[in-house]
């Protein structure tokens, strides 16, 4: 009995132990707030932190949230994502006034508090597009400073290998306030200019030893493999390193999160099948639902309820008629271009593309069929754009095409092959339109017997 318990007892001091390692490495991000798309790079941080922990990586997981960040994040970041949140001041730009600054990177130099993380000997300071495809841990063996040149000239600061220290943050604050050359006012062009000489370091690669190495190296181009170059080939052909992380530093609406990022961008689909594994949609779906329910109710009652609104026009005088009815044909026409609008600002941006590219057919097609009703349209004219888009998809997500370059005209061809049936729906519509008083205005209003005497129909 005495050595069954002596044997728990030393059971549980090597599960605490375990549970309490400490270790001596980090990958960090940051967040902070004051841009529409807040929430978006929450959930992207989330998704990269989970993924990490998902890979089995040997370190901590660090965020530097700048204080306004909301405590709910904080707490989720903490309690669900395994993540340690440090809190800091933002750090003040003072590159904002210069010309051509981007707002955008206002904030973005809170990232040199990665210097400030004095309890690690290595941290690996990641932006929140990065996808990794492998456990990068041998980037820990890097020197004091390490990053990628995916620009000939220029290295990334969407991935970089630090060396914490105290005198090296101190030393950027002063440059900060000295006015250091910084091409762009964010972190990209501060950090490029503060280590100009690394185009001439060695290539790093990981010693089989484990040790730790010093001063400053170039890292493979396969730790920040461009989205870009992917599309180029549709495959990935990095001969030098590792193929690890994927970054996405293009057009800020096309991040690889947007529900329309795929099929424009086949790699969208890679970064939700990352979420899927991780955090999921149940802070979505919800809204999903709504939304798939208030659109078929509005297919039901549109259908119930046809109304004639050609009743309602009637004019006195000839030129009022004109106004009328080219404002009638204009709210019309104005009417099919929300029907395929509207849907989109009412999607919650970073559901997974299969769902918001079904929501966005159906919020279009029902809205179609209201102005269908409504202004007593022809239903395949006004529903061939809804079409074309549809084949648009289909065109891009074709997965046999042998380069992007072939995928690229394949897009365009059949662009130009749609056009001329978008040009004949547009003719149908209009044609409709006119017709549609002459056709509708001999009718009585509702409710009476004959016109007014005095009135003339609309023409």
């Amino acid at each position: 009995m005495r050595v069954s318990l002596l044997g728990l007892v030393i059971l549980v001091s090597c599960v605490g132990a375990a549970a309490a390692r400490v270790h001596r490495n980090a990958y960090a991000t940051m967040m902070y707030m004051g841009t529409p798309r807040d929430y978006e790079f929450y959930v992207a941080t989330r998704v990269m932190l989970r993924s990490l922990r998902h890979l089995e990586v040997d370190a901590d997981l660090v965020v530097i949230a700048s204080l306004d960040v909301p405590s709910r994040w904080v707490q989720a970041l903490q309690e669900e994502d395994g993540a340690k949140v440090v809190s800091v001041e933002n750090i003040k730009n003072p590159y904002s006034e210069q010309s051509q600054f981007d707002w955008r990177f206002k904030l973005t130099l809170n990232k040199l508090y990665a210097w400030k993380l004095v309890q690690y000997d290595r941290v690996v300071m990641l932006d929140a597009d990065n996808l990794f495809l492998h456990n990068t841990d041998e980037l820990f063996q890097c020197g004091s400073f390490c990053a990628v040149f995916i620009n000939p000239c220029i290295f990334h600061t969407g991935l970089f290998v630090l060396q914490p220290s105290m005198a090296v943050f101190n030393d950027m604050m002063h440059e900060l306030d000295v006015g250091r050359s910084n091409p762009d006012g964010a972190d990209q062009g501060f950090i490029t200019s503060y280590f100009p000489d690394l185009l001439n370091s060695p290539l790093f690669l990981s010693p089989l030893n484990g040790t730790k190495l010093d001063g400053t190296y170039r890292l493979p181009l396969g730790y920040q493999m461009d989205a870009s170059y992917y599309y180029l080939k549709l495959r990935w052909n990095v001969p030098c390193g590792p193929n690890s992380v994927i970054t996405f530093p293009g057009a800020s609406w096309l991040k690889p999160w947007y529900w329309w990022s795929w099929p424009v961008l086949p790699l969208g689909i890679d970064w939700h099948s990352k979420r899927l594994q991780t955090i999921g949609y149940g802070a979505e779906m919800p809204i999903v639902l709504l939304q798939v329910v208030f659109y078929l109710g509005i297919m039901a009652v549109a259908r119930l309820a046809r109304p004639n609104l050609s009743k309602l026009c009637y004019h006195r005088e000839e030129k009022s008629v004109f106004l009328i009815h080219n404002g009638f044909k204009l709210v019309a026409i104005w009417s099919i271009l929300a029907a395929y609008l509207v849907p989109i600002l009412f999607i919650p941006y970073t559901i997974h593309p299969v769902i918001g590219w079904t929501l966005y057919f159906l919020g279009a097609i029902s809205l179609c069929i209201v102005a269908v009703n409504a202004f007593l349209l022809p239903m395949l004219p006004v529903l061939m754009p809804w079409f074309g888009i549809l084949g648009a998809l289909i065109v891009m997500a074709y997965p046999w095409y042998s380069d992007g370059v072939v995928r690229a005209l394949s897009v365009f061809g059949y662009a130009f092959c749609s056009s001329p049936f978008l040009y004949v729906a547009f003719k149908r519509i209009v044609s409709s339109l006119q017709v549609l008083p002459e056709r509708e205005g001999f009718l009585p209003r509702l409710g009476e017997s004959a016109f007014p005497s005095g009135l003339s129909k609309l023409c």
